[in-house]
C-alpha cells in the first residue's frame, strides 16, 4: 500500500472559517492541503448568504416597484423574470467562488475535491465521484465541513415533491402558492421575497410564535409585517400528513388550536432544521466525539477529543452564522500561528434576519434575562418615531434594547427597521466598549439620519414610568 501525502496541515470544507485557516496555514510556510467536496466557498457563498441575499434585493426592487405610487412615482409592476432572477444570483455566486478558488492558490494552498473520511487518528482517505483517492495524513486537521437542511418525519413527505433552502433558489417560475413548513430564519426570508415575487404564501409554525428564538413582542411584530405583506401566517399549527394534490400541487393537513385543517398549494418548502455534515467522516475511527445530534465536540478553543484535530463553524456546535464560522477561524489562527489565547467564550453574537425591513440582533432578550431573575430595564420605540424611517417611507417595525437594572450596561438589542442591520450593529460596538446606555442617549448624530433614533430610543428608559423592572 502507497505511504500517504503528508502535509502539516488539512483542512476540511473550504466555508468562511475553512478557506481563509488553510490561506493563513499556508501563508505561514506550513504545507496545507483543502478538501472540498463540491464548491469552494462553503453554504455561504453557494447555497446560503450570498445567492439568498442576491434574491432578497430582487424582491425589494419587485416590492418597491409595485409601491412607485406611494413616492408619487407613475410606474408599476407588470411582472418577475425569474430565470433572470436566477441568473443574475448564478453569476454573483460564479463571481464570489471564482474570487475565493483564486485566493487559495495565490497563497499556496494544494486543492483536493472529494469526499474526505477518517481511515485513524490524523489520517484520511479523499474519494472522489466513488473512486478511492489519495491517502493523506496531517499533524494538524481542521474540519469545517458545514450543515445541510433535513427533511422532517412528516408522513407523506417522501411522496411529495418538496423544496429546501438550496433548491427553492432554482425556481424558474414564479410559485401560485407557496406553503411553507418552518416559521424560522429561513422560513421567513422566503415566505417574503416569494410574496413580493407575486406568490401567495402560507407560512405554518409549530410553535406559538414566529422566530422562536426572539422576544414574543417582536415576533409579534414580525408576524404583523408578514401579514401586512399578504402572506398567511398559521401559529401553533403541526403539521400532520402531506399528500399530491388531486388536480396537482400539495396539500397540507396540520392540526390547530381550532381542529384540523388543509392548506392548498402549488409547491411546499420545507425550513425546519438543518443536520451537521459529519456522517461521511468515519469520526470514530480518529477518536473524535459528536453529541448526540452528530454535532463535533469542541472545546472553547475548538480542539475536539482528539488532539491535534479541530473543527469550526456550525459543525462544531458553534452558532450557524457565516461571521460566527469566520470567528472560529480567527480563534484558531491567533492560537496556533500568534501565541493567542483566545476562546469562543463569553463573544458576542450578532445577526440579521434578512426580511424587509430587517431584524439585527445582539445580545440577550428580555425574556430571557426576566427569566433569569435579572433586573433589566427596557427601551422600546415604534419606528414611526423616527424621522429618517418616514421620510423614505419604510416605518415598518420597532426598536428594543436591554439595559442592566444596576450597571446601566446594554445587555442587548432587537432593531426590526429600515437597515436594521446596520442600527443594531451601532449599538453592538457601544456594548463592545462597555458604554453605559447614556453614552448613546446623549450622543451627537447628525441629522436626519437612522442614527438619531438611539437618542430617542434610550431616552424612552427616563420617560416610561414603567419601564423600571417591568415591560413598559
Amino acid at each position: 500500500m502507497e505511504r500517504p501525502d503528508t502535509y502539516d496541515a488539512i483542512v476540511i470544507g473550504s466555508g468562511q472559517g475553512g478557506g481563509p485557516l488553510a490561506g493563513d496555514l499556508a501563508r505561514a510556510g506550513y504545507r496545507t492541503a483543502l478538501v472540498e467536496r463540491k464548491h469552494i466557498g462553503g453554504t455561504c457563498i453557494n447555497e446560503g448568504c450570498t445567492p439568498t441575499k442576491t434574491m432578497v434585493a430582487s424582491a425589494r426592487v419587485a416590492y418597491l416597484a409595485g409601491r412607485a405610487a406611494d413616492y408619487g412615482v407613475a410606474a408599476r409592476l407588470t411582472g418577475v423574470d425569474m430565470p433572470a432572477v436566477r441568473q443574475r444570483k448564478r453569476d454573483i455566486v460564479a463571481s464570489f467562488r471564482q474570487s475565493s478558488t483564486q485566493s487559495l492558490k495565490e497563497a499556496g494552498v494544494e486543492l483536493i475535491f472529494g469526499e474526505a473520511r477518517f481511515t485513524g487518528p490524523k489520517q484520511l482517505e479523499v474519494s472522489h465521484e466513488g473512486h478511492d483517492g489519495r491517502r493523506l495524513q496531517a499533524e494538524w486537521i481542521f474540519i469545517d465541513t458545514g450543515s445541510r437542511p433535513v427533511d422532517p418525519p412528516l408522513p407523506g413527505l417522501d411522496g411529495v415533491p418538496h423544496l429546501n433552502s438550496t433548491t427553492i433558489m432554482e425556481l424558474d417560475e414564479v410559485p401560485d402558492h407557496l406553503l411553507v413548513l418552518g416559521g424560522g430564519y429561513v422560513g421567513v426570508e422566503f415566505g417574503q421575497m416569494f410574496r413580493r415575487f407575486g406568490s401567495a404564501v402560507t407560512i405554518v409554525q409549530q410553535g406559538a410564535q414566529l422566530l422562536a428564538r426572539e422576544d414574543a413582542d417582536i415576533a409579534r411584530a414580525v408576524a404583523d409585517i408578514l401579514e401586512e405583506d399578504g402572506i398567511t401566517v398559521l401559529l401553533s399549527a403541526s403539521a400532520q400528513r402531506t399528500a399530491r394534490g388531486e388536480t396537482g400541487g400539495v396539500s397540507l393537513d396540520v392540526q390547530t388550536s381550532d381542529g384540523e385543517r388543509t392548506v392548498r398549494g402549488s409547491h411546499l418548502l420545507v425550513a425546519v432544521g438543518r443536520a451537521p455534515n459529519t456522517e461521511a467522516l468515519d469520526l470514530d475511527r480518529a477518536g473524535i466525539e459528536v453529541d448526540q445530534r452528530g454535532f463535533i465536540k469542541a472545546d472553547d478553543r475548538l480542539e475536539t477529543s482528539a488532539p491535534g484535530v479541530y473543527a469550526l463553524g456550525e459543525v462544531a456546535g458553534s452558532p450557524a452564522f457565516t461571521h460566527i464560522s469566520y470567528d472560529d477561524y480567527r480563534i484558531i489562527r491567533d492560537n496556533l500561528l500568534r501565541h493567542g489565547r483566545r476562546t469562543r467564550s463569553d463573544r458576542l453574537v450578532p445577526y440579521t434576519v434578512f426580511i424587509d425591513p430587517q431584524l439585527g440582533r445582539v445580545g440577550a432578550g428580555e425574556d430571557e434575562l426576566r427569566k433569569a431573575g435579572r433586573e433589566v430595564r427596557i427601551a422600546r420605540m415604534p419606528m414611526t418615531s423616527v424621522a429618517r424611517a418616514l421620510e423614505v417611507g419604510e416605518s415598518r417595525g420597532m426598536v428594543k434594547a436591554v439595559v442592566d437594572g444596576r450597571t446601566d450596561q446594554i445587555l442587548g438589542c432587537s432593531v426590526l427597521g429600515l437597515e436594521g442591520g446596520e442600527v443594531m450593529a451601532m449599538i453592538e460596538i457601544a456594548m463592545m466598549g462597555k458604554l453605559p446606555y447614556t453614552a448613546l442617549r446623549d450622543g451627537i448624530f447628525a441629522h436626519p439620519t437612522l442614527a438619531e433614533l438611539l437618542n430617542t430610543l434610550f431616552s424612552s428608559l427616563e420617560e416610561a414610568p414603567s419601564a423600571r423592572g417591568e415591560s413598559a
